[in-house]
């Protein structure tokens, strides 16, 4: 750490919008790549067969979008615009966010009480990797409503792996060290934040928590079909034999024996690293959970799919880097600012069908960026357990009012 900071800010700043553009061709490449439906678009792919020879210069970041845009009878008019900007828009966003969490914005002094540089670097690591996948998630949804697994699954790896590795580097909270002693330091938010660390969490009962929630994660990523039209014995027999016809499911058994053998491991060491894994693990499960809660009301209010399963892969991989407090508050923020977007679409376009996954996206990087505000805010709710209550709540008026939706969808638009 020393070495980074004896580096002059000048010089870091530049370092990072260098490297925030090779982040962009990366998600660039990712974009294309990653895609239900890939298109040969990237200069790190494969060109399409119709496309001239490539030189060494469409290989240069930024400015080898110009010389790209000689494909544009392939790909479409100004095709190269976004992935130029895109590229432009990671190397400014990285030294922008290095400015913002280093320079205390994220956890601001509260008198003598300062975070350590090793925790705010941290911090500022796992939110960049964090950004570069909700950046390769929100354009390929934007272009074809879906979020691929490549990108949720491993990136909720990641995430558990930043908190085992670094467990510093949740977002940080103003932490106790005893009940009857006040402001300690700060720390990273726990699963128990507000509150004291719970010792029953680090026995036994904690662990099989842990290994719980990541086995049902990996039976839940195992691709299969349900139906219940001939019962439910034979839901179960299809449900099987759909598991069966499809290899991933050795996968996901690998992944879980050697997730398990990771957390058992973690456990066993204890302390801050226990707890930032468990902490990411709860957030996994939350994340999830919330989503899909979402899925059921949004299905029986509609009548039709509200949300797709990527959503679902998509904030539990938000939760493993953030925690189960944020996951309570991302989808609240991103339902008004796809309210927002939804009307604006309808009223330019006519189409009222959007993605919600660069919605979520936004939402979370609102969380990261405005933390000391919001969890001002929502701290007290969180500490009295009102806040879980409240979202039980929302979730019920949320199904009036899509009932109350689909009424007028069938006495509105039925009629054109």
């Amino acid at each position: 750490m020393n070495a980074i900071l004896a580096i002059p800010l000048e010089l870091r700043m530049a370092g990072l919008v260098l490297l925030g553009i090779c982040l962009g061709k990366f998600v660039n490449w990712a974009i294309y790549a990653l895609a239900w439906q890939p298109r040969q678009i990237s200069p790190w792919q494969q060109r399409d067969p119709t496309a001239p020879p490539r030189q060494w210069t469409d290989f240069l970041p930024i400015v080898g979008w110009l010389g790209l845009a000689r494909e544009s009878k392939i790909h479409g008019a100004g095709f190269w615009i976004r992935p130029l900007l895109l590229e432009l828009g990671c190397g400014i966003g990285l030294a922008a966010l290095y400015s913002w969490e280093i320079g205390e914005h994220l956890a601001p002094r509260a008198g003598m009480v300062r975070a350590s540089h090793t925790m705010l670097h941290e911090e500022f690591a796992s939110h960049a990797i964090l950004f570069v996948l909700l950046l390769v998630a929100t354009f390929i949804d934007f272009d074809e409503k879906t979020i691929p697994d490549e990108i949720t699954i491993p990136g909720t790896l990641i995430g558990l792996l930043f908190a085992a590795v670094w467990p510093a580097s949740h977002l940080p909270v103003l932490s106790f060290i005893a009940p009857n002693v006040r402001i300690a330091g700060y720390g990273p938010l726990l699963l128990t934040s507000p509150d004291l660390w719970l010792p029953w969490l680090d026995t036994w009962r904690g662990a099989v928590l842990g290994v719980g929630i990541f086995v049902v994660w990996c039976l839940v990523l195992i691709p299969a079909l349900c139906t219940l039209r001939r019962g439910w014995l034979k839901g179960i027999q299809f449900y099987f034999a759909s598991i069966a016809r499809d290899s991933a499911w050795w996968k996901m058994l690998i992944l879980s024996a050697v997730g398990t053998a990771g957390i058992l491991a973690a456990w066993h060491g204890g302390g801050p690293r226990w707890q930032a894994l468990l902490t990411s693990l709860v957030g996994l499960a939350v994340g999830g959970l919330l989503v899909w809660a979402v899925r059921i009301v949004g299905w029986v209010g509609l009548h039709k799919e509200a949300m797709g399963f990527g959503d679902v892969t998509l904030l539990a991989m938000i939760g493993s880097f953030l925690g189960w407090q944020p996951c309570f508050l991302i989808p609240f923020f991103s339902a008004f600012i796809a309210l927002a977007g939804a009307l604006t679409q309808w009223v330019l376009t006519g189409r009222r069908e959007i993605p919600f996954g660069p919605y979520l996206c936004l939402a979370a990087l609102l969380v990261v960026v405005d933390w000391v505000e919001i969890w001002a805010f929502a701290n007290p709710y969180f500490a009295t357990g009102l806040l879980p209550a409240l979202s039980a709540v929302c979730l019920m008026l949320m199904l009036g009012l899509l009932m109350l939706w689909r009424l007028i969808e069938q006495a509105v638009f039925t009629r054109r």
